[in-house]
C-alpha cells in the first residue's frame, strides 16, 4: 500500500491576508462550526471587523447555549505584546465572556500569560490560545487544524467558584464528579457533540442547531433515573410542529417519546428517560453515560428535519 507523506505548509500560502483572507475564511458558517467544536462551543450570531472605540476587532459572536459574547481575534504570525493588550481592550470594551486568540506561533511567554489570566479569573471569563496550522498530503489541497495552546481548566474553575459561594454539598459533588466523567466519555466516543462545562447543577445543555429548542440532560437522583429531552423554552409553534410529526421523529429516533405541551406554560420538553441512576453506586456510570450519548445523538438526528 502507497501511502502519502504529511507536510506542513506556511499558512500564509493559504491566508495571505489576515482580514480579508483568514477571517473572512473564519466566519463562514462549516469553519466557525469547526472552531466551536474546538473549544466545545455552539458558535451563531457571527459578526466581523465590530469596532471597539478606534481599534475593530476580528469577529465577535455568542455561544448558543448560554449567550455568552466571544471575542475572536486572529493573528497570522508570532505572538507579540501588542495583540495581548488588544484581546483585553476588546474583550473590556465588547464585555466578551470567552476570548479567543488564534496565532501562527504562540510564544512560551503569551502562553503563560494567558495561562495566568485563566488561573486568576473567576468563572465569568475564559480565555483560549490556539495556533492554526495548515496541512497537505501529496498534491492535496491544505487541510487547516486548530491546536489548543493554552484553555480554562474547566473542573478547576468550577471548583473555585462554588467554593467562594460555600462548600460542596454531597450531592454537588456527585453531580460535579458525573458531568466530569461525563465529558470524559465524550472524548472517548470522539466528541459526537459538543462538552459542557463541568458543574454542581442537576442538568446540562446540548445545541441542535437553533435558538429555540435544545437537548437537555438531567440527573434525577432520587427517582434512579436520567431524563433527556429536546427543551422547547418558549414556542408552542414548533412544538406542534414536532407533533404533527410525532409518528416520524419516533421512528426515526427508535423511541416512543413522552410529550408535554404544558398548556399554560412557556415552556414544553418531548422526553425519555434512562433507568439506574444512584450516586452511592457509581459501578454502572460508563454504561449510563453512553446510554445517554447514544440518546443524544439519536433524538437530535431524529428532530434535526423538523427543528425550523
Amino acid at each position: 500500500m502507497k501511502l502519502g507523506k504529511i507536510k506542513e505548509v506556511d499558512i500564509r500560502t493559504v491566508w495571505e491576508h489576515e482580514q480579508y483572507d483568514f477571517s473572512k475564511w473564519l466566519a463562514e458558517e462549516e469553519n466557525i462550526r469547526a472552531l466551536g467544536e474546538e473549544l466545545n462551543l455552539s458558535l451563531t450570531d457571527v459578526d466581523t471587523e465590530k469596532f471597539v472605540g478606534s481599534y475593530r476587532c476580528d469577529i465577535i459572536c455568542k455561544d448558543e447555549l448560554t449567550g455568552k459574547s466571544v471575542l475572536i481575534e486572529n493573528q497570522l504570525e508570532q505572538t507579540n505584546h501588542d495583540h495581548l493588550g488588544k484581546i483585553i481592550t476588546y474583550a473590556s470594551g465588547l464585555d466578551a465572556s470567552v476570548v479567543v486568540w488564534i496565532v501562527a506561533n504562540a510564544r512560551d511567554e503569551h502562553a503563560s500569560a494567558i495561562e495566568w489570566l485563566n488561573k486568576h479569573t473567576d468563572d465569568d471569563v475564559s480565555f483560549f490560545l490556539i495556533e492554526v496550522h495548515a496541512y497537505t498530503i501529496g498534491d492535496s489541497v491544505p487541510a487547516p487544524m486548530f491546536k489548543i495552546i493554552e484553555q480554562p481548566n474547566d473542573f478547576a474553575k468550577t471548583v473555585k467558584a462554588i467554593a467562594q459561594k460555600g462548600e460542596l454539598n454531597e450531592t454537588q459533588r456527585n453531580r460535579l464528579q458525573f458531568w466530569t466523567e461525563f465529558n470524559d466519555v465524550i472524548e472517548q466516543r470522539g466528541k459526537p457533540f459538543n462538552k459542557r462545562k463541568p458543574t454542581s447543577s442537576h442538568w446540562c445543555s446540548i445545541a441542535v442547531g437553533s435558538s429555540q429548542c435544545h437537548i437537555s440532560v438531567s440527573l434525577l437522583n432520587k427517582e434512579h433515573r436520567i431524563k433527556v429531552d429536546m427543551w422547547i423554552s418558549d414556542n408552542k409553534e414548533l412544538y406542534d410542529h414536532f407533533f404533527e410529526h410525532k409518528d416520524e421523529i419516533e421512528a426515526s429516533a427508535g423511541c416512543r417519546y413522552e410529550w408535554n405541551r404544558l398548556d399554560g406554560k412557556k415552556a414544553s420538553f418531548i422526553c425519555t428517560y434512562i433507568p439506574g441512576l444512584n450516586y452511592n453506586n457509581q459501578e454502572n456510570y460508563p454504561e449510563l453515560m453512553n446510554k445517554i450519548i447514544d440518546s443524544v445523538i439519536s433524538m437530535r438526528a431524529a428532530f434535526s428535519p423538523y427543528i425550523k
